[in-house]
């Protein structure tokens, strides 16, 4: 059976020199025969103000921050859809389709939590889908069918980073006396914690499924998935 590595991370900073337009950025060029009235280019934020009384700077720098995890969360969603659409086997197709049904709901309250507060701090958001993928931490997994532990695997994966960079976030936002930043950052990455606690249970290696395989192939169905270590630096 061919076997893919999963390609799921891009970077450990925030891309905080992508502002504006890029002629290389999918999204940012159009050849639609009618022309549009610009107000404001993309991941940029309003000079005059948004009614929020931070400085330019501190808008411009925690928007771009936050632009980049709803790019980040929009690939989670994309993949998390995709992972609850192909679910099967005794253990998933009743009780984690509802699981990640719920994960897919979740964060798409988060993205919408997320794309308000870069709103608000007048920034345009990213909204292109392949443009979001450029620009976000994490990458989706290759096209394909795996194993429901590959799929899960996978998620715990983009889970943990998401987490990781939203203490970031949180940090920067405490500097710039950001503190609207803060408690937005500071609820999605409560609930991200709680969907990593998730799937890192679902992936443990007891289980109520043996069947007799475990009398047969000597393994006792312990799980040999690659290592995986969550005490990431800070």
């Amino acid at each position: 059976m061919q076997t893919h590595d999963n390609q799921g991370f891009s970077h450990d900073e925030f891309k905080l020199g992508k502002s504006g337009f890029d002629a290389t950025m999918p999204g940012h060029t159009s050849h639609h025969p009618e022309k549009m009235i610009l107000r404001q280019e993309p991941r940029t934020a309003r000079q005059e103000g948004s009614g929020i009384s931070l400085p330019y700077e501190t808008r411009l720098e925690l928007g771009l921050m936050l632009d980049e995890h709803n790019c980040a969360l929009s690939v989670a969603l994309n993949q998390y859809t995709k992972h609850h659409w192909l679910t099967e086997g005794a253990e998933s197709f009743g009780s984690l389709h509802h699981i990640l049904e719920e994960h897919i709901t979740v964060t798409q309250e988060h993205i919408d939590k997320i794309g308000e507060r870069v709103a608000r701090l007048g920034v345009v958001p990213t909204a292109h889908p392949v443009t979001q993928h450029e620009i976000s931490y994490i990458k989706h997994e290759v096209e394909g069918r795996y194993t429901m532990r590959d799929f899960l695997r996978n998620d715990l994966e983009h889970e943990i980073k998401v987490q990781g960079m939203l203490r970031k976030t949180i940090n920067r936002a405490h500097q710039l006396h950001d503190y609207g930043t803060v408690e937005v950052c500071e609820q999605v990455l409560l609930k991200r914690e709680d969907f990593g606690y998730h799937l890192w249970s679902l992936l443990e290696d007891d289980t109520l499924v043996r069947g007799m395989s475990h009398l047969l192939d000597g393994n006792l169905d312990i799980a040999t998935s690659r290592q995986l270590n969550d005490n990431l630096p800070q």
